[in-house]
């Protein structure tokens, strides 16, 4: 049986961090940091190293880290997700941390991720090749002094801010992640900002000189899991997201007026509003399942990620339109809170593996199994 009572340590947490950002990351100054010219707040971002260290939930002791485990992780993205945090803390507290904290010897780096010195892009997709995780065009070969890295990635978020990226890669047909620095000569980043309000890059790699220590890790199934963690705190991000875009709506309807009475009061709506609700908690129950699956075997992990993803990327849809639909013509405009979480739960229905993408996924893993 599983346990969903969370700790007063995950409470503190929880309620600590909703503090912060509602201080420090009220919708106003998160449209701001969003519209700036580099896209992110680094104000922030050492805020939620320096006060809260946050950036180190899923770091070990050992290395400055906070030892947290999926859970911790859980509570963190959906505080995130109610305030559309626009700075990379997927990619860096959770992918990031997770690839590093798997090698010997990389405290150097956990520590400064820690400390919020490191920012991490995750550069695994590739055009043309429909949410496939593992490297195609993207190949890593030996050389005397290390290896060279050489081929394209697309879409990668975060790519215009990070100082480090996690790049996929074939070696000798086997997939490959490895750990290559921003700046780096060879490496060419086309940016542009998302419908999100966040930043990705396309990238290139051509005859890029990396030292050998830059191999963080080889095989598929260490590509898979990292995959699957992170969908499954973006699916936890995606409660947050959904959960102010309901009670953004309820609040509206409340206010709003027509033949004399708040549209609240309508049945109709009433139950659409009673619909939205059944939807987060049908999320919610798929969110629990994967992040409590992710020490599972592959396959469970992998079965439970994928069911999760459906469900969340279905509620993002519904919840998401309903919201939009409720607020009338407001919920066309950039002034209205609603629309921006409205972008948000769109991308999130299709990153990391659209409904689709993972629908067929878990089709085939339980045709193997």
């Amino acid at each position: 049986m599983m346990d969903f009572t969370f700790t007063d340590d995950q409470r503190q947490l929880r309620d600590a961090l909703r503090g912060y950002l509602a201080r420090n990351n009220g919708f106003p100054a998160r449209t701001a940091s969003a519209r700036s010219a580099s896209g992110w707040s680094e104000s922030l971002w050492r805020g939620l190293a320096d006060n809260l260290g946050i950036l180190g939930v899923l770091v070990a002791d050992a290395a400055g880290g906070a030892g947290g485990d999926a859970v911790d992780m859980m509570v963190v993205m959906e505080e995130l997700g109610a305030n559309l945090l626009v700075e990379p803390y997927l990619e860096t507290a959770v992918i990031g941390a997770l690839a590093l904290g798997a090698v010997e010897g990389r405290n150097a780096d956990l520590k400064a991720i820690v400390s919020g010195g490191m920012r991490v892009a995750f550069a695994w997709a590739e055009a043309e090749t429909r949410f496939d995780r593992m490297p195609h065009d993207s190949v890593a070969s030996r050389t005397a002094t290390g290896w060279r890295l050489d081929g394209a990635k697309a879409v990668v978020i975060a790519a215009p801010i990070a100082t480090h990226f996690l790049v996929t890669a074939r070696v000798d047909e086997d997939p490959a992640l490895f750990l290559v620095e921003a700046g780096t000569v060879g490496i060419s980043l086309t940016a542009f900002p998302t419908i999100d309000g966040r930043r990705a890059a396309d990238m290139s790699f051509d005859a890029v000189a990396i030292p050998e220590r830059a191999l963080v890790a080889r095989g598929a199934e260490a590509i898979e899991r990292l995959c699957d963690v992170a969908t499954a705190m973006l699916g936890a991000e995606a409660l947050g997201v959904m959960r102010v875009m309901l009670d953004d709506t309820i609040a509206f309807t409340r206010e709003r007026r027509q033949f004399g009475q708040a549209i609240a009061t309508f049945q109709v709506l009433q139950h659409r509003m009673v619909d939205m609700y059944m939807q987060i908690e049908l999320a919610t129950s798929a969110v629990y399942r994967a992040v409590l699956s992710l020490d599972a075997a592959p396959v469970e992990r992998a079965r439970a990620v994928s069911a999760m993803k459906v469900t969340v990327a279905g509620a993002c849809r519904f919840i998401g339109q309903n919201a939009i639909q409720l607020h009338g013509g407001m919920g066309m405009t950039d002034e209205v809170a609603v629309t921006h979480y409205f972008r948000r739960a769109t991308v999130i229905e299709s990153e990391f593996g659209s409904a689709d993408w993972h629908r067929r996924r878990f089709a085939g893993l339980s045709r193997a199994a």
